[in-house]
């Protein structure tokens, strides 16, 4: 047996203050836990894909499916036995054009789907829709093109505005604009109250950034774009500008603002967080989820330790809302 060495500890450093006191049993630290993820904070990002006969699992996403009209009806009922908050759709179209027109078809794929998901939960779970043209333009940016090539900030407003009203038309409660267009959230805003849906609420992605961590996501939606969108969403250098954003989609009248990604924006969500009068949400991109599948399947992490506590910190950081490919399945982790 190893013996200690014979030096003692100076009576007068005797620790006093023994913050373990409060780390002692887990009934200790649960009773002392300063941040708790509650079910109902958690929203699920889904895909509904046209021309597929059954649910496909997603090459890029482990785990995650694009599904059909009726496969994503059975998704919404899990979430509502899991009691998570909402769900987030988005649409995965066969025809594409150069202003994405099926976006605001009242028959086409996302319209659809959240008719369907309205019909099967009604209003036991939020029906997000995502309101951006990239899934659907035949470039795969997120607007409109001027003749050089160029996405068009005013002439992509009237799109959006289109696209928000059918999928309030469809059923949505919430309608999501992520395109990061200057002045989406008060031209939305007026077309939604001008078609009497005053009801309809408005999560803006306020600071979303030219992040890397999206590429999963381009696979699950059949992106068709060439390039990069650095022109209209933020410089992931920059911190300050995320406020601005965030400052001018609340002036615009959101009802919600986010930040995205996740997990490597914790500053700024913490600084939105801190300012913010309404809900904040934070996205867990496909990046952030498929890294931690990556690295749980070759057995190098603690799986279900690494998703609570990654989820954890995004609500530490000040997210009341968590969008997560992981809701679900993390929904029973975090029932105290």
């Amino acid at each position: 047996m190893t013996s200690f060495p014979d030096r003692k500890l100076n009576p007068a450093l005797v620790p006093v203050d023994r913050p373990r006191r409060l780390r002692t049993t887990p009934a200790m630290r649960r009773m002392v836990t300063e941040t708790r993820v509650h079910p109902a904070q958690l929203m699920l990002p889904a895909f509904v894909a046209e021309g597929i006969d059954e649910a496909r699992e997603i090459s890029t996403l482990p785990g995650q499916f694009q599904h059909t009209t009726e496969s994503i009806r059975t998704l919404a009922e899990q979430a509502v036995r899991a009691g998570i908050g909402g769900i987030d759709l988005f649409g995965v179209p066969t025809r594409k054009d150069e202003i994405g027109s099926q976006a605001w078809n009242p028959e086409g794929i996302l319209n659809r789907s959240i008719a369907a998901v309205r019909d099967a939960v009604g209003d036991d779970l939020v029906i997000c829709a995502d309101t951006c043209l990239d899934e659907f333009t035949d470039h795969g940016h997120c607007g409109a093109l001027t003749p050089d090539g160029r996405v068009d900030n005013d002439a992509t407003l009237p799109l959006y505005a289109e696209m928000a009203v059918s999928q309030a038309r469809a059923g949505a409660h919430l309608v999501s604009p992520s395109g990061m267009m200057d002045g989406q959230i008060a031209v939305i805003r007026d077309a939604l109250d001008a078609e009497g849906f005053t009801d309809v609420s408005i999560l803006a992605y306020s600071a979303k950034y030219a992040s890397a961590f999206f590429g999963p996501f381009r696979g699950a939606v059949n992106s068709s774009l060439k390039g990069d969108r650095k022109t209209y969403q933020q410089d992931p250098a920059n911190r300050r500008e995320g406020m601005r954003e965030t400052l001018l989609d609340l002036a615009e009248g959101a009802d919600m603002v986010m930040v995205k990604p996740a997990s490597h924006y914790l500053d700024v969500l913490s600084d939105v967080a801190e300012i913010s009068p309404v809900p904040v949400a934070a996205y867990q991109v496909s990046g952030e989820y498929a890294m931690l599948e990556a690295a749980a399947a070759n057995g190098w992490i603690d799986r279900q330790r690494c998703i609570t506590e990654s989820l954890t910190s995004i609500a530490r950081a000040g997210a009341d809302v968590i969008l997560s490919y992981f809701a679900i399945e993390a929904a029973d982790w975090f029932r105290y």
